[in-house]
């Protein structure tokens, strides 16, 4: 099981029918993840709910992301989530090898040694790492 995968999907399929909100599990780099796309302004903003008592479910804490859309038609700001490297193909870069999305229109997210940043942080600071997913 990918939770990257999994929470990229949840955030897919809640753009594309049009909810105001999407629960995810609480993890490390889910929170990591999300905190990207507030700061790259895809998202609304983001608020982490804790449970006291849960006997039933395996994720105890979720994090709740407001979506943004744009317009009367409530245009989707997120138009392609893409996961790049898979559990089955590790796909890693170096840093002069960081590439860039769509003349810097859209990011790229890497899990480096300073933790998940951007292709613009990852370059800024030249490590590179895995890519994980990327984002227009």
């Amino acid at each position: 099981m990918d939770l990257i995968s999994n929470v990229l999907t949840y955030i897919r399929n809640g753009n594309l029918s049009k909810n105001k909100s999407v629960r995810l599990p609480y993890l490390k780099t889910t929170i990591q993840l999300v905190r990207i796309l507030k700061n790259e302004g895809f998202i609304d903003s983001f608020v982490i709910s804790k449970k006291e008592e849960a006997i039933e479910q395996a994720y105890t804490d979720h994090i709740i992301v407001f979506l943004k859309y744009e317009g009367r038609n409530r245009k989707p700001i997120l138009t392609n989530l893409k996961r790049i490297s898979k559990p089955g193909r590790r796909i890693y870069v170096n840093s002069k090898q960081v590439p860039q999305l769509l003349g810097g229109l859209g990011i790229l997210i890497l899990s480096t040694s300073q933790g998940i940043l951007t292709n613009k942080q990852a370059r800024h600071l030249k490590i590179g790492g895995e890519l994980l997913c990327s984002i227009w």
